[in-house]
C-alpha cells in the first residue's frame, strides 16, 4: 500500500523557547523538504487530527490531563502543579501549544494506526516523544504518544506488537508503561550512561524488554550488527502483526545531545528492514536537535519507504528549504557543513564491532531464545499475506 504521511501546521513557529534545545523546526521543514522534492503528493499527506482529552486517559491520567490544559490556558503553573506533574521546569517548559501540539502528535499516531487497519506504512515524524509518564511530563514529553500508539493497535485486536526504538535516549516512560504486557515486545538501543539513566543491559521491563545501551562513538558497522544480528531475528520469531519505530535522529554524529556516531544511513536502513518484516509499519520521529541533521534524516527516511532515491545534489528548490534553516547553537563541530545543506544522504560512518556490542547483543538473544513462547506461524509467502486485522475483542 502506498505510505501515509501524517503531519500539521501546528509545528510551523510553535517552539518551546528560544533557550530550549527544541526551538528548532523540525516536522515543518521536513514537510517542506519532502514537497520540494515532489515526494509528498495531497494523496499521500494527513492532516493530523488533535487527541481528545478522553482519548488521551488510555494511558495518562486525568488529573495530568486536566492540569497540561490548564496550564496551556493559563500559560502558568502553581508550585503544586510543578512538583506533582512536571510542568513548568526546564525540560517540560510552559509555552502556547504546551497542550495542543502534544496532542497533536497523539493524534496523529492514533489516526496512523486506523489507517492501517489492513495494512501499510506510516510516517508522523510529530511524534515518538517517549519519555512521558503517565502522570507527569518528562524529558521534553508531555504525552507519551508511542504508549498511546501501541494502544490504539491492541484495541484494533492486534496481539503481537512490536516497538523499536533508535534514539540516543532510553524511551523509559515506553519502558514503565510496557512492563509485563504479554502481547507486546520493546527494543531500545540508547547511549549509555546518557539520560535518562535508565535501560540498563537487565532492565528487561517485566519480561518484554531487550534493552541495549551501546557506547560513545556507536557507528554505522555497529548498528547494522545490532540490526541483523538481534533485532530482526528476535522480531522474525516474535512474528509482529505491527512494528512501531520510534527514529530519533539524535544518534547521529552531529547531534549535540548524545555522543553516538551514526549516519542517516543506519536510519534509512533500519526503517526499510522493518517494513519488510511486518504488514504494519508506523514510523514516528522523537529526538534530534540539529535541525539540518533531523529534516534530512526523517525526509530521507520518508523517501526511502517510498522508494525515492536522493543520490548527490538536491534540487535548488531543496537545497533552498536547507539554505534557510539557522541554528542558534555554536561551537565545535556544530557549525553548519555545506553538504548538510545541499544533499540529504550522510557519508557512511563505518568502524570496528567493538566487544560491547557484541556482547551485549548475544546476552539479549539468549535471554530471548530462553524465555519467549512466541514462533513463526505463518506460510512460505510470510506474513504480508496476513494483513487483515483481526477483529477487536469483545
Amino acid at each position: 500500500m502506498t505510505p501515509r504521511f501524517i503531519g500539521s501546521g501546528i509545528y510551523r513557529g510553535s517552539s518551546y523557547g528560544a533557550w530550549h534545545p527544541l526551538h528548532i523546526p523540525r516536522v515543518s521543514t521536513v514537510m517542506d523538504l519532502a514537497r520540494a522534492l515532489g515526494w509528498l503528493p495531497l494523496s499521500q499527506y494527513h492532516t493530523s487530527p488533535r487527541a481528545k482529552p478522553k482519548a488521551l486517559t488510555s494511558f495518562h491520567t486525568p488529573d495530568y490531563i486536566t492540569a497540561l490544559m490548564k496550564a496551556e490556558a493559563l500559560q502558568a503553573v502553581t508550585d503544586a502543579t510543578r512538583a506533582r506533574h512536571g510542568l513548568g521546569t526546564t525540560a517540560n517548559p510552559v509555552f502556547a501549544e504546551m497542550f495542543r501540539r502534544p496532542a497533536t502528535g497523539a493524534g496523529g499516531v492514533m489516526l496512523a494506526a486506523e489507517l492501517l487497519r489492513d495494512g501499510g506504512v506510516a510516517h508522523v515524524p510529530g511524534g515518538g516523544t517517549h519519555h512521558a509518564m503517565a502522570d507527569r511530563a518528562n524529558g521534553f514529553c508531555y504525552l507519551n504518544d508511542p504508549v498511546l500508539c501501541l494502544l490504539a493497535l491492541r484495541q484494533m485486536g492486534l496481539t503481537r506488537i512490536a516497538y523499536v526504538d533508535i534514539d540516543a535516549h532510553h524511551c523509559d516512560g515506553v519502558n514503565a508503561a510496557l512492563a509485563g504486557a504479554p502481547d507486546m515486545l520493546m527494543i531500545s538501543i540508547h547511549e549509555d550512561r546518557r539520560w535518562p539513566y535508565t535501560g540498563a543491559l537487565g532492565d528487561d521491563a517485566g519480561g518484554r524488554a531487550l534493552n541495549l545501551p551501546v557506547p560513545r562513538g556507536f557507528n554505522d558497522t555497529e548498528m547494522r550488527h545490532i540490526l541483523h544480528q538481534l533485532v530482526m531475528p528476535v522480531l522474525e520469531r516474535f512474528d509482529p502483526q505491527a512494528v512501531v519505530l520510534q527514529c530519533g535522529s539524535d544518534a547521529i554524529e552531529e547531534d549535540p545531545l548524545s555522543r553516538l556516531a551514526l549516519s542517516n544511513n543506519a536510519h534509512v536502513e533500519t526503517a526499510l528492514a522493518l517494513r519488510d518484516l511486518s504488514p504494519r509499519l508506523i514510523v514516528l520521529g522523537g529526538g534530534g536537535y540539529n535541525p539540518w541533521s533531523v529534516a534530512r534524516c526523517w525526509t530521507r527516511v520518508w523517501g526511502a519507504l517510498n522508494g525515492h532515491m536522493a543520490e548527490g545534489p538536491l534540487p535548488d528548490a531543496a537545497q533552498g528549504v536547507l539554505r534557510a534553516l539557522t541554528w542558534n547553537r555554536r561551537g565545535a563541530g556544530r557549525t553548519p557543513l555545506d553538504h548538510w545543506k545541499t544533499t540529504l544522504n550522510d557519508p557512511a560512518r563505518e568502524g570496528p564491532v567493538r566487544p560491547e556490542i557484541t556482547d551485549g547483543v548475544a546476552s539479549l538473544h539468549a535471554r530471548f531464545d530462553a524465555t519467549s513462547p512466541h514462533s513463526r506461524h505463518h506460510g512460505p509467502q510470510g506474513r504480508k499475506k496476513t494483513a487483515q486485522c483481526p477483529a477487536p475483542s469483545p
